[in-house]
């Protein structure tokens, strides 16, 4: 960067810093303890680059519940504490329901059009409105049932013809549901445009919403910085992710609208809520709710199911056990469905661990508070960018018996010993923001159960036919890499595992299904 544009910036720094020191308030308790920071940059450079849920679990334990950073004058609240965060998030959350404006992900790239970003008002209640007419209820849900089963069916044939490429399966099958209830659309089995567009923009979203990514998340003026100027290369990046998000929305609702024009649409949430008479901008919300759908279902379901496989590699004994119980209940001339589920205590209390063991969104959606608070006697400011350390909450000994540890057996109650806290309270957020393409679980939840029943048959119906073990190789077995991504989704790093049929049986029951293409 040059001698001009290095005084420009740090201009600039200087500027927000002491317009910030006068509009500040006078705090009316003591503000949350936290790391001490630097004169004008705060805490920026205290920031971790990677896996940041263990790193504020650390300082959780030096600082307490509730951490308070200044990262360049923009206050940020940590939280730690599971009761603060549901006293906060849950009882207070008409005051906690909004959320910040990354200014890469929301207002350049556009996030903020889908849900997950979307400023807490009308718009907002709209797209919770319109996806609770999808997934509002159990009802409702059961009529998506045989679309999941098929799909994740057709799951296992690919793992069966290919087992290497566990990770592309899993995400084509993700993608193959979704899509097929948002718009009614039927995925080609290879080099499908729609989900290789739709992936990319979810990849490209962890990035773009990860806290410290981008210096113009912390200075917004950066963005008017003109493009020929050295360190300016995130503009061009921001057109791309820009543009990728862009044909998320609107090539599947394109494809809806010509469907419909021609007599051919399957039912599906848009054409349904198209049906209607709708103006411009009620078509701009069905739109963008279908794409919230994509954006908050599919790239968490993915993390889910992949932690399931490498959670069967490390552990052989949850899966020997489960098996087991399918075995005993389904028995071996057909696969588990849904109705399954009660009957299957083991499997269902798998799933649970599969979500608590890593989560998919360590530190949640982040949420903004609209006016000043008092939290246990501390100062929290209007205009805080407030993050639950979910990771936190879900490996706290407090709570979970040896919390590293992957151990289904937590979540059933037997005589003497209490079910260990369900992990779908914790794991998709807090109060009205909480994830419509997560994992509910009562009926006033529109989420319910959309990515839990996925994460659910997808772990049922490979545990029937599938035996899940590290791969050896040139008679060498294989550690698989028990690592995780950073960014809002985290999803587990490239593993081996060796993934083979249980039996002819297993193999003549994959195979009953036709692929894409194949009908």
């Amino acid at each position: 960067m040059s001698s001009l544009a290095l005084l420009d910036a740090s201009l600039a720094v200087l500027g927000i810093y002491l317009i910030k020191r006068l509009l500040s308030r006078r705090a009316s308790a003591p503000y949350p303890p936290g790391p001490k920071g630097l004169p004008l940059i705060g805490n920026v450079l205290d920031m971790p680059t990677s896996q940041e849920w263990k790193v504020f679990t650390q300082w959780g334990e030096k600082y307490g519940g509730i951490i308070y950073l200044n990262l360049l004058g923009q206050p940020m609240i940590l939280l730690n504490s599971l009761q603060a965060t549901m006293e906060m998030l849950d009882k207070k959350s008409s005051i906690y329901s909004d959320r910040p404006s990354f200014e890469m992900g929301s207002r350049i790239i556009g996030w903020e059009r889908t849900l997950a970003l979307t400023p807490y008002g009308d718009r907002f209640r709209e797209y919770r409105r319109m996806l609770h007419r999808l997934i509002g209820n159990r009802l409702n849900m059961e009529k998506l049932h045989p679309i999941e089963e098929l799909e994740t069916h057709r799951f296992l044939r690919r793992i069966l013809e290919s087992p290497d490429d566990v990770s592309e399966h899993i995400r084509k099958t993700a993608g193959a549901i979704i899509l097929k209830i948002s718009h009614g659309y039927q995925i080609k089995e290879h080099n499908d445009p729609f989900i290789i567009n739709a992936d990319t923009a979810t990849d490209q979203f962890s990035k773009a919403t990860e806290p410290g990514a981008f210096m113009v998340d912390l200075l917004p003026l950066l963005r008017y910085v003109p493009d020929w100027m050295p360190g300016t290369g995130w503009k061009r990046t921001a057109r791309e992710w820009k543009a990728n998000l862009a044909k998320m929305a609107d090539m599947p609702h394109d494809f809806v609208k010509r469907e419909m024009a021609s007599g051919t649409a399957i039912p599906s949430f848009t054409s349904d809520l198209l049906e209607e008479k709708l103006s411009p901008d009620q078509e701009f919300n069905v739109k963008w709710a279908a794409a919230s759908l994509y954006s908050g279902g599919a790239d968490t379901t993915v993390s889910a199911i992949y932690t399931f496989f490498l959670a069967m590699t490390l552990f052989p004994e949850a899966q020997r056990k489960a098996q087991a119980e399918i075995d005993a209940v389904v028995g071996h001339d057909r696969l588990p469905n849904f109705h399954d589920r009660e009957r299957l205590p083991y499997v269902d209390a798998l799933v649970k661990e599969v979500l608590r063991w890593n989560p998919v969104v360590p530190l949640g959606v982040p949420h903004r508070l609209m006016e000043d608070d008092i939290q246990d006697g501390l100062f929290i400011p209007k205009g805080s960018i407030v993050m639950p350390n979910i990771w936190k909450f879900l490996h706290d000994e407090q709570t979970y018996k040896n919390p590293m540890d992957f151990d289904p057996a937590r979540f059933i109650a037997s005589e003497g010993k209490e079910a260990e806290l369900d992990p779908h309270e914790l794991s998709f957020g807090f109060g009205r923001r909480i994830c419509p393409g997560g994992f509910g679980i009562n009926d006033d939840d529109p989420g319910l159960n959309l990515a839990d029943a996925s994460v659910y048959i997808s772990c049922a119906m490979a545990l029937a036919v599938f035996d899940i073990s590290k791969k050896i190789e040139n008679g060498v077995v294989v550690e698989p890499v028990n690592d995780y991504t950073s960014g809002t989704i985290s999803h587990p790093k490239p593993f081996k595992c060796a993934i083979k049929p249980r039996s002819q049986k297993a193999v003549s029951l994959i195979t009953s299904v036709s692929l894409s293409g194949e009908d």
